[in-house]
């Protein structure tokens, strides 16, 4: 179904709906590049900036995503005072000026400060991408053109680990920063040249301090759309902690440090197939009917893998993939459908929602990970046990929406 909202004429730059999706992808995946490919390079990073410590590599991860929930709660509401474009103008040239100063880090707080930079800029194309979505399309049509985009977004992890290492290999790591910056240049080009304003004059609100305060207060008038962003935060978390302790636990303590960025990739591949397959499932099935049956699968999954594995080792390689790959094939179809939820009541303030579900369910996330990736040194119960905890938690949140709506 195609918004209600006041058309944007696309025929003025030739922008398609299939284009449209390429580019809202794009958008997110400079994002996704900006953390994985550091991936292979966070211990020679470490080192470079004058750190040996896991749990402080480790934060060149978590700290990207501290600013991207601080980020989209300041871009969000003024793109929704001065429109869409303008905004993913400024956060960009933040992500440039942080990603030199990271180039140039001489010590991992510095590093630290550029990454809340790198992610404070980021947060732009993120949340303005998930708003622009949401100018265009409502209800399951809506799921439907996220989970494309979220399944394009998706290629960028299954190839920048890979990508990263050969960069770092060949080039040293700050080569890894140089390609972000290249491919964010080529796709600001794209997004001015080819897409339109999707924000109507209309739908436009004057810029006050106190959109924060009302904005917030219309977004707590929706308890469905609270409790999906706080369910999307528990999902974040898991993937968050993944993607900070991965290297550990594939390259420490399994030793397969040349595979790892080939394990990596896998496991983002089964998020990809999950989120195209939820393109065609959830038009058929519903939203909240797919959110229901894999928050069940994501947390029974976690569950019988703490409860074979408690208090012994390691199990073989293929065991743990095998269980990763439910867990992100049941991420999959949450990612997009959730956010979906939490956004489906805000369309009157997509801008502020956006930032407002994307500042909830990153800094529910950032100490989430934190706090688990804390206990993983051995083995990778910790990391099961985490997921049974979010996984459980999003099951109690479910119970609760259904009272409520």
């Amino acid at each position: 179904m195609i918004s209600k909202k006041p058309s944007i004429d696309t025929k003025k730059t030739g922008t398609s709906q299939i284009e449209f999706i390429l580019l809202m992808a794009c958008l997110m995946s400079i994002v996704a590049l900006s953390i994985d490919t550091i991936l292979p390079a966070l211990k020679p990073i470490g080192l470079s900036v004058g750190t040996t410590n896991a749990g402080e590599n480790q934060l060149l991860i978590t700290m990207i995503f501290l600013g991207l929930g601080f980020g989209q709660l300041i871009f969000g509401p003024i793109s929704d005072s001065f429109g869409r474009k303008p905004v993913v103008y400024i956060g960009f040239l933040v992500f440039m000026l942080a990603s030199f100063l990271c180039i140039a880090a001489s010590n991992i707080e510095v590093m630290v400060i550029g990454r809340i930079l790198q992610g404070i800029g980021l947060s732009a194309s993120r949340s303005i991408s998930i708003a622009m979505i949401r100018d265009r399309f409502e209800g399951d049509y809506m799921a439907k053109i996220m989970s494309f985009v979220v399944t394009i977004f998706i290629l960028v992890p299954i190839i920048a680990p890979t990508l990263g290492k050969f960069l770092l290999d060949n080039y040293g790591w700050e080569s890894i920063f140089y390609s972000q910056l290249i491919f964010g240049i080529l796709v600001l080009i794209w997004f001015w040249k080819r897409q339109p304003e999707t924000l109507p004059e209309a739908y436009k609100k004057k810029f006050s301090t106190a959109i924060f305060i009302h904005g917030t207060k219309e977004f707590m008038k929706h308890k469905s759309a609270v409790i999906f962003t706080l369910i999307s935060g528990l999902a974040t978390g898991s993937f968050m902690v993944f993607l900070s302790t991965s290297q550990h636990i594939f390259e420490v303590q399994y030793g397969l440090v040349d595979e790892f960025p080939y394990i990596f990739g896998a496991l983002a591949f089964s998020v990809g197939l999950a989120t195209f397959t939820n393109g065609t499932l959830v038009v058929k099935f519903g939203m909240r009917r797919l959110v229901n049956i894999f928050v069940l699968l994501f947390s029974l999954t976690s569950l019988s893998y703490t409860l074979l594995f408690y208090e012994s080792l390691n199990p073989d390689i293929f065991i743990l993939i095998c269980f990763l790959a439910v867990q992100f094939f049941s991420v999959g179809f949450l990612f997009g459908n959730v956010r979906s939820l939490a956004m489906q009541p805000l369309g009157h303030i997509a801008g502020i929602g956006a930032a407002i579900n994307g500042f909830v369910s990153t800094i529910m996330a950032v100490p989430i990970a934190t706090f688990i990736g804390g206990f993983i040194d051995t083995t990778a119960l910790p990391l099961f046990i985490g997921f049974t905890c979010c996984g459980f938690g999003s099951l109690l949140l479910l119970l609760f929406v259904k009272k409520s709506v």
